[in-house]
């Protein structure tokens, strides 16, 4: 069977008669059993699957199929699944099962998505990388050597490596659009409470966000059309209408976009991933649009700004896994002391621990005010100036990471240079807003490179729309 691109390409052949939802699933089956090594799928749901699409395949014979009918996704393991383990990628959550579905997960299951299977992850969400995961590090598909980025790096690499055609991930401060950039693909933030978080496992609640990985940009829109929305479990989801936002993908007027200075003169800015940027900005001067510098003064405070604040909301959030009620309990305990202090040791990994480790620390009574409170205020700042600049601007403009996917192994020992990766994500994170990160090129070793667009917040339509003209004149200029 063919690779597909599109789930418009296999409605198409699903109403030619040339494809089932069952051979959809059958075929993508066999791709994740035969590229096992890639270690993207914690486990797959073979015959739920299969029934599903024998079901989802009588509606779409009698015409009363969903908008995603013949879409097969599959779902960072941080996602509830009613009935289907729930581990995030961590021991100590080893046997437990969701007792319910997340919002997102069931507005995509009535829309007749058929779900594949859970995909790896760091631990928690935690990393840049994938090797953070208890089930061991996902593998890029372009070079087993190198990582897929991270958290969300399994959801990546099942896309661009054909194990599904979509998948659905998290992104606190990148999760989504980095592994997007490595990997090849399109990777979707959408703005702070556009889709709701009920059921996605909480690691930094103020930055946590349900985001969309695809091949095209058409099917990021209708996934984020069918996920988002009101929800009465979550008294912190945005209350406005949502665009057809498939519907609105042409891009029919000259933009003006800024693109931060500071960002293209930083040292650790690969020359390549510089020079093809600039080969867009380029592009899109040519085609009439406006591009120019902006200044951002707080560029070296955002990523200690962010893993302050997240690793402060992420030791509080991970306290209610102390073996007591439900997953990992350690079996040498002697006391409740004990029993918290194993369970956790035993349970947790090292980048989880060091992370609540130093959300502790910045929450302490000493050091609340120095640090957590101050990256409070930095924070604001940092929305503010970013507001200011997309009041001037449609759109902002810049890498969606310093480096092409690097060497397992390469940062593990040097916890400051992995977090280094987030530098030009945590920016959309820290502020709110939507940003998209789409594959623009490849460096020398063949290696994917993603650009990254944000916008105002709820202005998705536009950013979608701007991200299909360009990958189109990408395509076409090729």
């Amino acid at each position: 069977m063919k690779n597909y691109h599109s789930l418009r390409a296999i409605r198409t052949d699903i109403a030619n008669g040339q494809v089932t939802c069952r051979q959809l699933v059958e075929h993508y089956l066999q791709n994740i059993s035969e590229k096992a090594a890639l270690n993207a799928f914690l486990e797959t749901f073979n015959d739920e699957a299969l029934t599903r699409a024998d079901a989802v395949d009588q509606k779409l014979a009698n015409g009363t199929a969903g908008k995603l009918a013949g879409m097969i996704i599959g779902i960072k393991d941080v996602l509830a699944y009613q009935g289907h383990s729930l581990q995030a990628s961590s021991q100590i959550l080893n046997g437990f099962k969701s007792l319910y579905t997340a919002t997102a997960v069931q507005r995509l299951l009535a829309e007749d998505a058929i779900i594949i299977g859970r995909q790896n992850c760091d631990e928690f969400a935690m990393g840049a990388s994938n090797e953070n995961s208890s089930f061991g590090p996902v593998l890029n598909a372009d070079d087993h050597s190198r990582v897929p980025g991270g958290s969300s790096g399994g959801s990546a690499v099942a896309v661009q490596a054909d194990l599904c055609l979509a998948s659905i991930g998290s992104d606190t401060g990148g999760s989504v659009r980095q592994p997007a950039s490595f990997c090849g693909v399109v990777g979707l933030k959408p703005t702070y409470s556009r889709i709701s978080r009920y059921g996605l496992m909480a690691y930094a609640s103020s930055f946590d966000q349900i985001g969309i990985i695809s091949k095209n940009v058409e099917d990021a829109a209708l996934l984020l059309e069918v996920m988002a929305g009101p929800d009465a479990y979550d008294s912190t989801v945005s209350q406005r209408e949502v665009p057809a936002y498939s519907q609105l993908l042409a891009a029919d007027k000259k933009y003006k976009i800024g693109y931060i200075r500071d960002c293209f003169e930083s040292e650790g800015l690969d020359a390549e991933i510089k020079e093809s940027i600039l080969g867009v900005q380029d592009m899109l001067r040519e085609a009439g649009h406006t591009v120019e510098a902006v200044d951002f003064p707080y560029l070296d405070f955002m990523v200690p700004t962010y893993y302050i604040l997240t690793t402060a909301e992420a030791s509080s959030n991970l306290g209610r896994y102390d073996g007591v009620k439900y997953g990992y309990r350690s079996p040498n305990v002697t006391d409740l002391t004990s029993l918290y202090k194993k369970t956790r040791a035993e349970g947790f990994g090292p980048e989880v621990q060091r992370r609540i480790m130093l959300g502790t620390f910045v929450l302490s009574a000493d050091y609340y005010d120095a640090y957590y409170t101050k990256a409070q205020k930095v924070r604001r700042l940092i929305k503010e100036k970013t507001d200011e600049l997309l009041q001037q601007y449609d759109f902002l403009i810049l890498p969606t990471a310093p480096t092409t996917a690097f060497k397992i192994g390469e940062n593990t020992a040097n916890p400051l240079a992995m977090y280094l990766a987030d530098i030009f994500t945590v920016q959309a994170s820290l502020a709110g807003i939507p940003a998209i990160s789409i594959p623009v090129g490849r460096d020398a070793n063949g290696l994917s490179i993603g650009l990254q667009l944000m916008t105002r917040s709820f202005e998705e339509t536009a950013l979608l729309a701007f991200s299909n003209y360009i990958l189109d004149k990408i395509t076409v200029e090729a």
